[in-house]
């Protein structure tokens, strides 16, 4: 395939790009790197610099490609609640232009990164692809607004496209050489690992009255080199005039307290806590029914062990404690 990768230089996107590259695909990378790293692109690989609202510059890129992979999103839950607009703008509109150029291109291959926050707070767990998606977040509505504009693209000209709907990505590269690297820092195992390491003094843990056996939110971590194996399975499966959507998760739900625990054996570090009030609209429990992409592609993790995905974070962090550098 040829491939182009919106987003292609962020944590998700670049392991996928990684991905596609050893399976011996051509991908063109396109990323404003606004929160991506040049750094985290595969040498040899080409990077174009733009941004989705820049029309000419996508129309550019597309050319001679037949596959894109969407990754290029705003991705901060409570930012989206303070900057509904800025989520609206980068995660729908620029989508709008990415199908446009797309379409008159004649680039009919999708795979779009979607979210569990489409579902928002869930009556039941595991969460099937069946379940009502009424999400909480401008976040989760933006991308749920992208899945009805790909069915109905699907629809009306033909694209054939996929709806990868991640739970909670994790974990680095296994040879060490990517990882994840956000300024500002949102996601808890990075945040585990940073008090692990000594750059932060504790880690805030949002609420220990939850319904759950230890108190703390539960959540679904799925291995970043396991979400870049379901994006090739993805690509390769595309149907013309076809929209699919698939939950990415293990099936196991892990609470903050374990996954704090678990940072604990695999670095032999203390980890101080602070408990603090619950942030609303947290679910006490997400984790993901991952049957259908099982059945349908024949993919499954192999991240299966949170202490496992953690040590290949914590080998990331350690050896590049400033992240990328740039």
């Amino acid at each position: 395939m040829n491939i182009l990768a919106t987003g292609g230089a962020g944590y998700v996107g670049s392991h996928c790009v990684r991905r596609l590259v050893a399976g011996g695909h051509r991908v063109v990378v396109y990323d404003n790197l606004s929160s991506g790293h040049a750094g985290a692109v595969p040498a040899g690989t080409v990077l174009i610099r733009g941004d989705l609202a820049d029309e000419a510059a996508l129309d550019a890129a597309l050319a001679g490609i037949d596959t894109v992979m969407h990754f290029a999103a705003h991705l901060d839950v409570g930012e989206s609640v303070r900057e509904p607009l800025k989520y609206y703008a980068n995660n729908l509109a620029g989508t709008v232009v990415l199908l446009r150029r797309m379409q008159a291109r004649g680039v009919r291959r999708l795979v779009f990164s979607s979210t569990c926050a489409t579902y928002g707070i869930p009556k039941d767990v595991p969460i099937t692809e069946d379940a009502a998606q009424a999400p909480i977040s401008p976040y989760g509505r933006s991308k749920l607004a992208v899945e009805w504009m790909l069915r109905d693209c699907a629809a009306a000209w033909g694209l054939g496209a996929c709806a990868l709907r991640y739970f909670n990505a994790c974990g680095a590269a296994a040879d060490g050489a990517i990882g994840e690297d956000h300024d500002p820092e949102i996601h808890l195992i990075p945040l585990v690992l940073q008090v692990a390491a000594g750059r932060r003094a504790h880690i805030d843990i949002y609420g220990t009255d939850y319904p759950t056996p230890d108190g703390t939110c539960i959540r679904d971590y799925i291995h970043v080199e396991d979400l870049g194996e379901a994006h090739l399975r993805a690509a390769e499966a595309l149907v013309d005039g076809r929209f699919d959507a698939y939950n990415l998760g293990t099936g196991q739900g892990v609470s903050v307290r374990e996954i704090i625990d678990a940072a604990q054996r695999v670095t032999g570090c203390a980890i101080a806590t602070r408990e603090v009030d619950r942030r609303a609209g947290d679910p006490p429990e997400l984790f993901a029914d991952a049957g259908r992409i099982r059945a349908a592609l024949g993919w499954s993790p192999r991240y299966t062990r949170i202490d496992d995905v953690i040590a290949t974070a914590w080998a990331w962090h350690r050896a590049h404690p400033e992240g990328f550098g740039d």
